[in-house]
């Protein structure tokens, strides 16, 4: 275990020390934990062999996911939301259901020993893109302002979204539904939607309000004064996901909140949740690679790197392109968002949800599930800089 510890710290060191020149680069943090997690581990050179547990690996990515979701929520450019707050309405409203709908007809024809419940699971499980693969991209200067607002709304909500959809899809899948399906979908879109809602925004306003009102009084000495925001971030979360809510909305939204009121200060007040969830994130990247793609590995197919590679092209980015007929966005702009709706820690936890939920075939479905992030983190990853580039030639 230690040996394990020692390298992950080792690796995040190195990687701190050149990270300004890594995130214009094309080898991104996740390519490259991803990678480092490969060859040192059990498929590679064997010095680690990590044994972790799903359930371990599944704390790990919602922990890193709430504390970036809320650093992304609080860095919202508001003033860009307000202006184009119907571009993410779009990309969610009809991308979520359009790459569902895809993702399974794709499914009939590619993966035929799945039947549709199954295929539907898988479908909404990669329908989620991921805020922390996306980072390089909605943080870069060099991209517009519009563009780096409505993929950081959308990748903040997407994730809350699928999980009652999933949810749904799984009891169906499973026959233990006795009321309508559509009844089960609305009432558990409106449980874990509200629910965060309530509860990120309530927590964020009366967080920050005691936070403000302890500096005022002198009761934060120097040692604990960003301690603050970063249990604020993972209170968001863990309430609301104990009150069966989505924490996922509950980060976002309630980073929003705390972004609005911190104002100029919301950088150094935020900067540190931002930072922690960097390392846990790339610390899932290393353990994904040392653990989880040497099994996925023996069991890939044709059919399956197929499946993976039109999820993250015409499943996503059809119904994208759809989304925003219409909106005044040019040709290229609309392809350059399409494109960047990456899989990665939503996705794990989604994969690891059907595993506890025994879906038949869930091995399977997690596999493709593992093989779609695995190219989604190479493939977007690789083409983050030279596509924002792009935009400064321009």
């Amino acid at each position: 275990m230690y040996s394990l510890l020692a390298v992950i710290c080792l690796l995040v060191f190195l990687f701190s020390l050149v990270a300004k020149r890594a995130e214009r680069s094309m080898f991104t943090g996740p390519i490259l934990f991803l990678l480092a997690g490969m060859l040192l581990g059990e498929a590679g050179a064997g010095w680690v062999s990590p044994q972790i547990t799903p359930d371990v690996l599944r704390v790990l990515a919602d922990i890193t996911l709430a504390l970036l979701l809320f650093a992304d929520g609080a860095h919202s450019d508001r003033a860009s939301l307000r202006d184009h707050a119907q571009l993410p309405v779009r990309m969610l409203a009809i991308g979520i259901p359009g790459s569902i709908l895809l993702g399974v007809a794709v499914g009939i024809v590619l993966l035929p020993a799945f039947d549709l419940w199954q295929l539907a699971i898988m479908a909404t499980a990669l329908a989620a893109t991921d805020a922390a693969l996306g980072k390089s991209v909605v943080s870069d200067p060099r991209v517009p302002t519009y563009i780096r607002s409505t993929l950081n709304v959308e990748s903040g909500l997407n994730d809350g979204l699928c999980v009652p959809i999933l949810l749904v899809f799984i009891a169906l899948s499973q026959s233990h539904h006795g009321d309508e399906p559509g009844m089960i979908a609305l009432a558990l879109t409106a449980q874990e939607i509200g629910i965060g809602l309530l509860v990120g925004l309530t927590v964020a306003g009366l967080g920050f309000q005691l936070i403000a009102l302890a500096k005022a009084r002198g009761f934060i000495n120097s040692l604990w004064k960003r301690v603050p925001t970063v249990m604020l971030a993972l209170l968001c979360f863990a309430l609301t996901q104990s009150l069966h809510g989505s924490g996922y909305i509950a980060a976002f939204s309630g980073g929003l909140l705390f972004g609005h009121l911190a104002r100029q200060r919301v950088h150094h007040m935020v900067v540190d949740a931002e930072g922690i969830g960097e390392v846990l994130g790339l610390t899932t990247w290393f353990l994904f690679g040392a653990a989880v793609v040497p099994i996925v590995s023996q069991r890939l197919s044709w059919d399956v790197v197929a499946y993976a590679l039109c999820c993250l092209t015409f499943v996503r980015m059809v119904p994208a392109l759809v989304s925003l007929i219409g909106s005044g966005v040019s040709m290229k702009h609309a392809l350059f968002m399409a494109w960047f709706g990456p899989r990665g820690l939503a996705s794990i936890v989604f994969a690891i949800i059907i595993l506890h939920e025994q879906v038949k075939e869930g091995d399977d479905i997690a596999v493709i599930i593992a093989c779609t992030i695995f190219l989604s983190v190479i493939l977007h990853g690789l083409s983050a800089a030279p596509l924002a580039h792009r935009f400064t030639k321009s």
